[in-house]
């Protein structure tokens, strides 16, 4: 029996910034889903057990700070990291503010890779169904 891979949700309203996390992260053997909008992101939170949420600042229904702390309170033992071209030290603040464990800027992959690795480094990870 293998290990259960953990599971990932990137919220991103690009969808290409999407694709190319979910097939980066499928390759670290995550098992990855993508929503492209708060709603979307709530909705699947509520509905399956993630270990790990990776969140865009800038989303069609609010932002990725609101998000965060709406995952917070549905699922406060799983951790958020920003994958976000907003870049300034006082969104990297309020990132960390809302709840998030990192903060990555857009387009260092390599980086956000590693901060996927370091949070779930330690994790008992959902089954993947």
């Amino acid at each position: 029996m293998t290990d259960p891979k953990c599971r990932v949700l990137c919220v991103d309203d690009h969808r290409d910034t999407s694709e190319m996390l979910q097939m980066l992260l499928s390759e670290e053997d995550y098992d990855v889903h993508t929503a492209e909008t708060m709603a979307e992101a709530c909705d699947m939170a509520a509905r399956t057990k993630y270990d790990l949420y990776v969140l865009d600042k800038r989303l069609p229904d609010g932002t990725g700070v609101q998000l965060c702390e709406t995952l917070m309170k549905l699922t406060p033992a799983v951790p958020c990291i920003f994958y976000t071209g907003d870049a300034y030290e006082i969104h990297r603040r309020e990132a960390l503010a809302a709840g998030a464990a990192a903060f990555v800027a857009k387009p260092d992959i390599e980086g956000l890779i590693n901060a996927v690795h370091q949070l779930l480094a330690n994790s008992e990870c959902a089954t993947t169904t």
